[in-house]
């Protein structure tokens, strides 16, 4: 399996909680598809205080995996949104 690219995306999105719209993490994304997964090296800044949990309302929003061999958040659909 290929490894995420190198070169990381100029454009970054900012994702929110879809429960109380608290902001979650500033992300490198790369493409235009939805967002399933989160490289963990592309976070630029981190809001949480518990991995994949939400610091307000304490919902889990992702599950920690690894995919391609990178460590990364597998989002749960209806948990995030991005801006």
């Amino acid at each position: 399996m290929a490894k995420p690219n190198k070169k990381v995306p100029e454009s970054s999105v900012d994702i929110y909680c879809n429960g109380c719209k608290t902001q979650l993490f500033k992300y490198r994304k790369g493409g235009k598809g939805s967002l399933i997964k989160c490289f963990k090296q592309r976070i630029t800044k981190d809001f949480t205080l518990v991995p994949c949990s939400c610091p307000k309302c304490k919902t889990i929003f992702a599950r920690d995996t690894l995919v391609r061999g990178v460590p990364a958040f597998k989002m749960i659909g209806t948990k995030v949104f991005t801006k």
